[in-house]
């Protein structure tokens, strides 16, 4: 059952990100290049916890030969991500599952890389996640986390703006010792700069501001101007000078 809060998050986020084929703040070049140090190749099997529209998992499986499973909630993102699979001929190596990725009944050590890019709410926080990605990773496999990071510490008012506790996220040499606490090792990692976050963000603004031009009386016209407003401020403000955002390449440690 889906809580009232985060179906809220999840109609905004997919007007939002209507036009996104990548759902967090990576270039498609970013993307290809977690590919590549993670040294995929054929046959290796992926399982994508909260994939969005599963761009990651649907590019790769066409660059590299791998297949895989995504599970999302959000059926809007599934539907795109299953016309992409077509698009990209990957459909036969790409399953796509609807429902809580946490509860998803992954095959035990059954995939070579587990991922969870940008949603680690869904295990309460970094660690909780990294906890239930586990079993379904094979021996010597790879662990991926999409998590922001303070680059700076940022003013208070910045937690309130950006929706945060003053525990939700840490600092890079912070973010290792979550990890230490998680029982992994940080073997590679990717990160946003500025510009990516522009284009996840900005982009959003044109895509909101042309909903509503397009649904003036849609009921939910006002929560999503709301959105939009609270979204460029705290971006401008805050976001774009304390926030970082990276996905880190772990592993179990032995």
């Amino acid at each position: 059952m889906i809580d009232s809060a985060l179906r809220e998050a999840l109609m905004f986020h997919e007007i939002a990100e209507a036009n996104h084929r990548i759902l967090n703040p990576f270039t498609e070049e970013k993307l290809m290049l977690l590919g590549e140090v993670c040294r995929l190749r054929t046959g290796m099997r992926l399982l994508d916890l909260a994939c969005g529209k599963a761009e990651m998992l649907c590019r790769w499986a066409q660059r590299y030969g791998i297949e895989g499973v995504g599970v999302d909630l959000s059926e809007v993102f599934l539907a795109a991500a299953r016309e992409r699979a077509d698009d990209l001929g990957v459909a036969s190596r790409v399953t796509l599952v609807p429902g809580d990725a946490a509860a998803y009944p992954a095959e035990p050590t059954g995939y070579d890389v587990v991922a969870c890019i940008g949603a680690t709410w869904i295990g309460g926080g970094l660690v909780g996640t990294i906890e239930l990605m586990k079993p379904a990773l094979r021996d010597g496999g790879l662990l991926l986390v999409g998590e922001p990071y303070w680059i700076d510490a940022p003013p208070p008012e910045a937690y309130r703006a950006l929706g945060a506790g003053e525990e939700d996220f840490t600092s890079l040499p912070g973010m290792l010792d979550r990890f230490e606490a998680a029982g992994v090792e940080l073997v590679e990692m990717v990160l946003a700069d500025g510009d990516s976050w522009d284009r996840y963000v900005a982009a959003q603004w044109m895509t909101l501001s042309d909903w509503l031009r397009a649904h003036p009386e849609d009921p939910r016209a006002s929560k999503i101007r709301e959105g939009l407003d609270g979204a460029r401020t705290s971006y401008l403000r805050y976001n774009r000078r304390y926030l970082g955002w990276g996905v880190f390449v772990l592993r179990v440690a032995g």
